[in-house]
C-alpha cells in the first residue's frame, strides 16, 4: 500500500520505516531539511534500537523515501498518518498547532482519489472531528485559488472532493527503546472511525503485523484489533497512559510507607504483582516517572476533564505523588551526606528511561537543578548522552566520558536510570575512587549485599 508519514519523531520514524519494513511503499514527509538529509543518509536522527538497521533496509529495497515536500507525499499516499509533536502547553493542554498546520497542509494538497487520513499525534479527545474541519478549510482555500476571475471551476465542485477522504485514530502504544519491538509485537492495534471503508484499509495496512509476520514469536494469536468510534479511541490512549502513570505513583507512595516501617518494596511489589488482577509490571519503586509521553497525557486528560466540568482527583494525585518522588533521591542523600553544600554528586544515567536520548521531564533535570541550589557540585555519566551532542545542552552539570570517571572524587553516586551497563560496572574500583563511597539506587536496580562488598554503603527507595 502506499504511505504517507507526515512527521518523523519518535513514532513518525518507527511508523514509516517499519511500515516500509514489512512491504509498503512510504514516503515520510518533515519539513526540516537537515533532518531530512540525515534520514536521506540511512541514519536516524534519534537514537532507537534497531531503528537505524531498518532505516538502512527499506531505503536499499526502496520501500521508503524521505522528503520535505508535503504535496508529494499527500499525492502519493492513499493512507496519510499525522505523526507530529503535541508538546504540553503551561495550562496542562496539548499544544496542537502543527497537526493543524499539517490538517490544512493535507487539504490543501488533496489531488483526488480516496484517503484516509489518520491521527497517530496523542491529540485531545474530539481531534478527529476537528481535523476533519480543518482539511475541508484547507480543501476550500485551495478551491477559492483555483476559481479564476470571471468564471472558470466553481464552487459547486468542492462537494466531490470532500467525499473523496476519512479521518481515522490510530493511537500508539509505542515504548522508547523498544519502538520498534512494540510496533511489531502490539498488544492489541485501536482503530477509531466512522467509516467501515476507512477501517477495512487500516486492517490491511496491518494485516503482516496483525498476522505476527514478523512477530519474535510467530506462533501466538492473532493481535487483536479493536475497532470503536473516534472518541473512544482517543480516550484510550490517554487512559492508558494515565492508569500506568498512576500504578507507577501507586508503588511509589507505597515505597514510601515501607521506607518508614522497615518493609522491603521490591518483595511487596513481587507479592502483590503475582496477583492476575495486578500484574507485575510498572511497579517498580524509584524516584518517579518522566518522559516524553505520561506527564503530558495525564495532564492532557486532567485539563480535558476540567473543561467538561470534573475534578479528576486521582489523576492530581498521581502527579502530586510524582513531583513528590523526583526529590527522594534528594532527601536520602541529605540523610547521609547532612549538608550537601561543597559536596559532588555523581549521577549514573540522565536519560528519563534507558535505551533512548530522551531528557524530556527527565527527573535527573529535577535532581540538577535541586543539587546546585544547595551548593553542590554535580556530575554526571549516561552510555548515551555522554557520547552525544545533548551535553552540550545540560547545564549545572559536568557530563563524564566514563563511569570511574565520574566517581573519582564523588562524596555519593545516584543511580538515575537503569541502563544495562550499570549492572556490570566495577563498583569496587569506583568506590575507592570516591571521597565517600555512598550510592543511592534511585531505581532498585543494582544488589545490595553486592554494592556492599564492593565497599558501598547502599540506599534503596522502599527497601
Amino acid at each position: 500500500m502506499r504511505v504517507c508519514v507526515i512527521g518523523t519523531g519518535y513514532v513518525g520514524l518507527v511508523t514509516g520505516a517499519c511500515l516500509a519494513h514489512i512491504g509498503h511503499d512510504v514516503i515520510c514527509v518533515d519539513n526540516n531539511e537537515e533532518k531530512v538529509k540525515l534520514m536521506k543518509s540511512g541514519q536516524s536522527p534519534i537514537f532507537e534500537p534497531g531503528l537505524s538497521e531498518i532505516m538502512q533496509s527499506a531505503i536499499q529495497s526502496g520501500n521508503i523515501q524521505f522528503t520535505s515536500d508535503i504535496a508529494a507525499g499527500v499525492g502519493h499516499g492513499e493512507i496519510l498518518f499525522i505523526a507530529v509533536g503535541t508538546p504540553p502547553l503551561p495550562t496542562g493542554e496539548s499544544d496542537t498547532r502543527y497537526v493543524e498546520a499539517v490538517a490544512r497542509g493535507i487539504g490543501a494538497n488533496l489531488n483526488g482519489g480516496y484517503k484516509v487520513i489518520v491521527n497517530k499525534s496523542t491529540v485531545p479527545i474530539g481531534s478527529g472531528d476537528w481535523v476533519r474541519m480543518l482539511v475541508l478549510d484547507g480543501i476550500a482555500e485551495r478551491q477559492k485559488t483555483l476559481v479564476p476571475a470571471g468564471g472558470g471551476l466553481s464552487e459547486d465542485k468542492l462537494p466531490e472532493v470532500v467525499a473523496q477522504f476519512d479521518v481515522v485514530s490510530n493511537p500508539e502504544f509505542l515504548r522508547e527503546g523498544s519502538a520498534v519491538y512494540d510496533t511489531f509485537n502490539p498488544d492489541r492495534i485501536v482503530l477509531g472511525g466512522n467509516s467501515q471503508r476507512a477501517i477495512a484499509l487500516m486492517q490491511q495496512l496491518y494485516a503482516p503485523i496483525v498476522e505476527r509476520k514478523f512477530a519474535e514469536n510467530q506462533s501466538l494469536p492473532p493481535v487483536p484489533i479493536l475497532a470503536t468510534d473516534l472518541s473512544s479511541a482517543e480516550m484510550i490512549k490517554y487512559a492508558a497512559n494515565a492508569f500506568l502513570a498512576t500504578k507507577i505513583s501507586f508503588i511509589n507512595e507505597v515505597a514510601n510507607i515501607c521506607d518508614r516501617v522497615g518493609a522491603d518494596v521490591t518483595q511487596v511489589a513481587k507479592g502483590i504483582g503475582l496477583d492476575s488482577r495486578i500484574g507485575n509490571k510498572f511497579l517498580q519503586a524509584g524516584i518517579g516517572w518522566g518522559g516524553s509521553c505520561f506527564p503530558k497525557d495525564v495532564a492532557a486528560l486532567i485539563h480535558t476533564a476540567d473543561d467538561y466540568g470534573y475534578e479528576a482527583q486521582l489523576l492530581k494525585s498521581a502527579v502530586s505523588v510524582n513531583e513528590r518522588q523526583r526529590l527522594i533521591a534528594l532527601e536520602k542523600l541529605q540523610q547521609v551526606l547532612k549538608i550537601l553544600k561543597g559536596k559532588t554528586v555523581g549521577l549514573l544515567g540522565l536519560t528519563f528511561k534507558p535505551d533512548t536520548d530522551d531528557l524530556r521531564d527527565a527527573p535527573a533535570l529535577n535532581l540538577i537543578e535541586q543539587l546546585n541550589r544547595l551548593g553542590a557540585k554535580v556530575k554526571a555519566y549516561d552510555p548515551i548522552v555522554s557520547q552525544t551532542g545533548l551535553r552540550h545542552g545540560l547545564s549545572g552539570v559536568l557530563v563524564e566520558t566514563d563511569a570511574e570517571r565520574l566517581a573519582d572524587g564523588c562524596d555519593a553516586l545516584v543511580l538515575v536510570t537503569e541502563w544495562q551497563q550499570f549492572s556490570t560496572l566495577d563498583y569496587g574500583k569506583m568506590a575507592k575512587l570516591m571521597n565517600h563511597p555512598v550510592i543511592i539506587d534511585g531505581r532498585n536496580y543494582l544488589d545490595p549485599e553486592t554494592m556492599v562488598r564492593a565497599g558501598f554503603q547502599y540506599v534503596g527507595v522502599g527497601r
